[in-house]
């Protein structure tokens, strides 16, 4: 037990290091001052970023939609790459294909719905219930609670949440967020997962090569304007997370909770924080 808990707390620590984006992007992105937010200013490319630190097996780099912009096909794309970033002279101007045909590196364009990888001969996989604490993607245990986008609750909810009921965005739209992560095969490769609002779509990429330290990339790409970096704390979940995850498993749908007797802040958390 002792040797887990000192595990949990270097994963935290190296997660809140690596929350950032990398000082090296696209000549279209601006970073705030904490490199935590990553908006593209012009145009609909040259918006590529990356990690601040390489990502360790198991490590997520998630990050939030903040800001779309209308006018543009094509939505956020997000990956690995064994490029340090500092070696590239020029950073490419699309993560597809322009850095992909640079090698060893694996990019993923996200969709409004049609993001679950499907190999032949598997069985799909079953999707875990929202309110369970913990995202499972092989040995990788991942707090689900941070993971997930939720929309605020309004007049016109039930159109923009496709699954109202489970407090869950689409793939695409604000405030939905999206996450890469690698997890080590038994051969010493690793597979590449994507997550979206807490749910795995499966390996994306297989046997990618581990001798390299991997950064995130995010391709801050056409109709997605603004990203903004979600800590994720590996740990055990919060007294108040684990009392939304029994509010939600018991309600219709998210405005059902204003008729509950709760205070008011356990509410606002229950429905949209």
């Amino acid at each position: 037990r002792g040797r887990l808990k000192i595990a949990v707390a270097a994963m935290a620590a190296r997660c809140r290091l690596a929350a950032r984006f990398h000082h090296v992007h696209g000549t279209n992105v601006r970073l705030d001052a904490s490199r935590t937010r990553a908006t593209r200013v012009e145009s609909f490319a040259n918006g590529l970023c990356f990690s601040q630190e390489p990502l360790a097996p198991g490590q997520i780099f998630l990050v939030e939609i903040e800001e779309k912009e209308l006018g543009w096909c094509g939505h956020l794309r997000v990956g690995l790459t064994a490029h340090d970033p500092q070696s590239l002279e020029v950073v490419p101007e699309y993560s597809l294909p322009d850095l992909v045909n640079m090698g060893d590196t694996w990019v993923f364009a996200i969709t409004r719905s049609h993001n679950r990888v499907t190999v032949d001969g598997e069985e799909a996989r079953v999707r875990s219930p929202a309110w369970e604490p913990f995202l499972l993607i092989e040995r990788v245990r991942i707090p689900r609670d941070t993971l997930v986008g939720r929309s605020r609750p309004g007049r016109y909810s039930h159109i923009l949440d496709d699954l109202y009921k489970a407090n869950v965005l689409p793939a695409t739209a604000r405030r939905s967020r999206i996450g890469v992560l690698y997890a080590l095969q038994p051969d010493g490769t690793a597979d590449m997962h994507i997550v979206i609002n807490g749910e795995d779509m499966g390996p994306s990429a297989r046997h990618l090569p581990t001798t390299r330290p991997l950064y995130a990339v995010v391709d801050v790409f056409a109709s997605t304007k603004s990203v903004r970096v979600i800590p994720v704390e590996y740990g055990f979940p919060s007294l108040q997370t684990l009392c939304r995850l029994v509010i939600q498993k018991h309600i219709v749908h998210r405005l059902a909770i204003d008729g509950l007797d709760l205070p008011p802040p356990l509410k606002s958390f229950c429905q949209h924080e």
